[in-house]
């Protein structure tokens, strides 16, 4: 290092001069190490890039739950709507028979994003009681909403981290196991619905907040004023928030009815078109069928 700063001397003579006025008047041992450290460490960027990755898992992760959303509700169009749309992930349409593999590989994947951003923001966590104390104190003294929201995202983000889970896990070990009698008999027999009901509410306040502060973060729908871009994108994380919920807590209530419909009868497949009572019979039929 006193090599690179004899260069930089000869070459520029000036370029020390501000190190060397600093240095007038401290100790001897204070005025060497002035001298032969560098007057500002260059700030790591790795924190800012975590911070954009955070961000880019988020906005996945929310953009992965709406289409999720969408998809689980095609119970409300019919039984069958939901069955193609199941057998759909499982690419039947290119293997040529479904494979419930694939639905395993995708559950994987959005497993490892979920983890991963659970990390990234668990860097911003109170990381013991002295420091939630300090927070607690400054969030009751500013009363500044936004603080408030990005507390109650937190407390939301901590509570899937264990529902969520247990949910991906399901999907990732029984990926054969979804359709219009497979999850209801899932919901209701095997007494998840309320699991699903408290994370439904965990998932939709929390997506919705995060969504509200990635746009605000990033400046997305900012406008002119960014008062008013702020009101508008309170008002629409509300009607995020009230749409995705209400169209939840209806497609819950419909795998639960689906569910007790079935119950004396858990187990037996869905197939598709048939009455049912006739379920396990065009199973065996197929089966026959198949083996000829």
């Amino acid at each position: 290092m006193n090599r690179s700063l004899e260069h930089q001397a000869l070459a520029d003579p000036a370029a020390l001069a501000p190190v060397e006025a600093s240095t007038r008047g401290l100790p001897a041992a204070a005025a060497h190490a002035a001298r032969v450290c560098p007057a500002r460490a260059r700030k790591s960027r790795w924190p800012a890039r975590l911070d954009l990755l955070q961000s880019a898992s988020g906005l996945f992760l929310a953009l992965f739950l709406v289409a999720h959303m969408f998809f689980v509700s095609s119970i409300l169009i019919s039984h069958d709507t939901f069955y193609t749309v199941a057998r759909f992930f499982e690419a039947g349409w290119l293997f040529g028979t479904p494979q419930p593999w694939v639905v395993s590989c995708v559950v994987g994947g959005v497993l490892v994003v979920f983890v991963l951003h659970a990390w990234l923001a668990m860097r911003k966590f109170p990381t013991n009681f002295r420091q939630y104390k300090v927070f607690a104190a400054h969030k009751a003294q500013l009363r500044h909403g936004d603080t408030g929201l990005w507390w109650i995202q937190l407390w939301t983000g901590f509570a899937l981290f264990f529902l969520g889970s247990v949910h991906l896990y399901g999907m990732l070990t029984q990926p054969a196991a979804i359709g219009p009698y497979e999850s209801a008999d899932r919901i209701w027999t095997g007494t998840l619905w309320p699991l699903y009901l408290v994370l439904l509410f965990m998932v939709e306040v929390h997506g919705s907040i995060g969504l509200y502060r990635l746009a605000l973060k990033w400046g997305w729908l900012e406008g002119r004023d960014p008062a008013a871009g702020r009101r508008r994108l309170r008002i629409v994380k509300t009607g995020f928030s009230l749409f995705f919920l209400g169209l939840g807590l209806v497609t819950l209530l419909a795998y639960v009815q689906l569910g007790i419909a079935h119950a004396d009868r858990a187990g037996e497949p869905y197939v598709p078109g048939a009455a049912p009572g006739e379920a396990a019979s065009g199973v065996q039929a197929a089966v026959s069928l198949g083996g000829r």
